[in-house]
């Protein structure tokens, strides 16, 4: 057992002193790592109700990068409007907090992706006109407005509703995902729509009360922001996170919050459409 155990640190302590080298000078510095998150999407970024303390998967995620890199790491909760801004300003040096990698967003900021998901519809359980996607045609249909899932909304409906001669989705902007959630139980939307990778959390916090329609609509790159001109950080933490992945570590982080189906195994830089 020590003979492999004791490479395999050495091999750990080696690779983090590599990456700690690679951090750009300010960070080294301060010894720390700032990170914007919004504590408002479970299973991916929320507060333990019973602590009222930080938690998820990109919590778990971040505290382990920060190890990896020889750091400590700052969070600082915002708005989600906040979040890009940032880093433009340097308020922050990276943004943890479920963000999709896009074309649009790539032109202020680098995303280095590490997770995949999708937009995915659901309803309420009792619901038992709503089992295809198709279904939902002529339906009211809620998701955030501060998200690309409106237009990703409107355009699966011109394809698959309007062009079969079916009324289209009425798509309702809301304050989040939380707002789209309690105007559904209001019965004020037919569904609404959130990242596939929380359905399923949702389903087993209220057990019976929710269920998916479908499929995700469309596949998408989950993506830690870094300020486009900062290369020096975007090498560091990329090297960790591939680190973080091949060694297990990213692995049993997944696992612990049962998503392990959005797992990478390759990290890669802004792969987001």
């Amino acid at each position: 057992m020590k003979k492999l155990f004791i490479p395999t640190l050495l091999a750990g302590l080696m690779a983090s002193t590599c990456v700690f080298a690679a951090l750009p000078a300010a960070i080294k510095e301060k010894g720390e790592i700032s990170a914007a998150i919004v504590p408002n999407y479970p299973p991916m970024d929320f507060k333990d109700t019973t602590t009222n303390k930080l938690t998820g998967l990109d919590f778990d995620l971040g505290n382990a990068l920060a190890e990896r890199l020889g750091v400590k790491i700052k969070w600082q909760e915002t708005g989600f409007e906040q979040m890009l801004s940032g880093l433009t300003t340097k308020r922050v040096d990276i943004v943890l907090s479920g963000m999709s990698d896009t074309a649009e967003r790539q032109k202020a900021v680098t995303f280095i992706d590490y997770f995949t998901s999708g937009p995915q519809l659901y309803t309420l359980a009792k619901r038992e006109d709503l089992q295809a996607l198709t279904d939902l045609c002529g339906k009211k249909v809620g998701t955030s407005r501060r998200t690309t899932w409106p237009s990703e909304i409107a355009a699966w409906s011109k394809e698959n509703c309007e062009a079969a001669g079916k009324p289209a989705i009425v798509v309702i902007g809301t304050e989040g995902s939380a707002d789209a959630r309690a105007q559904l139980q209001q019965n004020r939307l037919d569904a609404a729509m959130q990242g596939s990778e929380t359905i399923p959390y949702l389903m087993a916090l209220d057990k019976g009360k929710y269920k998916p329609v479908g499929l995700a609509i469309s596949k998408q790159f989950t993506g830690l922001g870094i300020e486009k001109s900062n290369t020096e950080l975007v090498t560091a933490i990329s090297e960790a996170l591939q680190g973080m992945v091949d060694d297990g570590t990213y692995g049993k982080i997944l696992k612990k919050w049962d998503l392990e189906q959005g797992a990478v195994e390759k990290i890669s830089i802004n792969a987001g459409q």
